[in-house]
């Protein structure tokens, strides 16, 4: 029987560390599957232009296309698609948001014959303003079934007109152990290169430094704590200013890392004590998922999460989980964990066992082979 043809896309793809998901599909296919991954040649990232280059080892195909208005992510689309996608695919994995351009894109110019599973992280119903919505219907109208990122994904979208009555399946993000991992040297050089001792409680943070990131609370809750505590904030927006103001506040206890690239993280990561992410929720938007928290237990880092969107699903008992608008709450968090530190050791290892047994890219890759299998032989519900 020869192998089954799947085509992933995305325009994350561009970045070598996100195509993992294609490569553990390839290699955990075991030859029955043959995984081809498009990704835009160059792309406009957040830390400047990108372009896909293959990794090492890579076992799925990498196969690249133009893409325009990169600067406006709903209205991207690729260039030189159709015939990447008029091939004899049995599967076509579109990891775009069925709202934006490129999502409806993929979905028109799919061959009848293959079938089409879209991904999305939307985790509020929202009502999308022409020509979102017309994308949104012209996307699930095609599709055959889909992905949700996470519980509160399928929460918002399940009675959702073109989801609803479709096969999908609840599958998360993943992580790579292999570079997310404790890292004792990578802790001690981050440390010494700040002139901070090996044994501080240091409170981190990764992420924008925006309002609904949580960034006013964690400066309130640190404001207020009584322990000796330092705080390292990885990242960057408009929230800087107040980041400098309060580190101008506690001189030598505050330390900003800007355009720290993906590679970077896992030492940052390492260096700290715990991470918190404070999410806020909005009217607009609730956190998705939470990836730095995955990132962080894989390191051995304990995480404390607010109750915001998808976190407390992902963190469940391997974290400490507060409402997001305490901030005694979590000043008292902080300071129950920097004067525990058996509390701390015993979260390191919850987090690592929680990463092991759900989150890693092996699991994530074979979780959605399995869909892919039940979905091509009319099995999947």
């Amino acid at each position: 029987m020869s192998a089954r043809r799947l085509l992933t896309l995305g325009h994350s793809y561009v970045i070598s560390a996100n195509r993992r998901l294609a490569h553990e599909m390839a290699v955990q296919g075991g030859g029955k599957w043959d995984v081809t991954a498009v990704a835009p040649a160059r792309y406009r990232a957040d830390l400047g232009r990108v372009s896909a280059r293959p990794f090492d080892g890579e076992a799925s195909r990498l196969q690249t296309v133009e893409v325009h208005l990169d600067r406006v992510p709903h209205l991207m689309w690729y260039a030189g698609l159709a015939p990447v996608l008029e091939s004899q695919w049995d599967l076509v994995h579109c990891w775009e948001e069925p709202y934006i351009l490129a999502a409806c894109e993929v979905a028109r110019q799919a061959p009848r014959e293959s079938k089409l599973v879209m991904a999305t992280f939307q985790n509020l119903s929202k009502q999308y303003p022409w020509p979102l919505s017309s994308f949104e219907r012209s996307s699930m109208n095609r599709a055959d079934a889909w992905i949700a990122f996470g519980q509160t994904v399928h929460q918002a979208l399940g009675t959702r007109k073109g989801y609803a009555g479709k096969p999908y399946r609840v599958i998360p993000p993943g992580v790579d152990v292999d570079r997310f991992r404790s890292d004792p040297e990578a802790r001690a050089s981050i440390r010494a290169r700040l002139g901070w001792p090996a044994d501080d409680f240091v409170v981190g943070f990764l992420g924008r430094f925006v309002s609904e990131k949580g960034i006013p609370l964690l400066l309130d809750a640190l404001r207020s704590s009584a322990g000796p505590w330092r705080a390292i904030f990885v990242g960057g927006g408009p929230l800087q200013p107040a980041i400098e103001e309060f580190a101008a506040a506690h001189r030598g206890r505050v330390h900003i890392a800007n355009g720290v690239p993906h590679d970077g993280v896992p030492e940052w990561l390492n260096a700290m004590s715990c991470l918190c992410a404070p999410s806020q929720t909005t009217p607009a938007w609730r956190e998705q998922f939470g990836r730095m928290l995955i990132e962080a237990m894989a390191c051995g880092v304990p995480v404390i999460a607010s109750n915001s969107g998808e976190m407390p699903f992902v963190v469940e008992d391997a974290g400490l989980v507060l409402p997001e608008d305490d901030v005694r709450a979590w000043t008292a968090a902080l300071d129950r964990l920097s004067a525990d530190e058996e509390l701390r050791g015993e979260l390191r290892a919850r987090g690592v066992a929680r990463v092991n047994e759900r989150f890693t890219w092996p699991i994530v890759a074979r979780a959605h082979l399995a869909f892919f299998d039940d979905l091509l032989q009319g099995a999947a519900g």
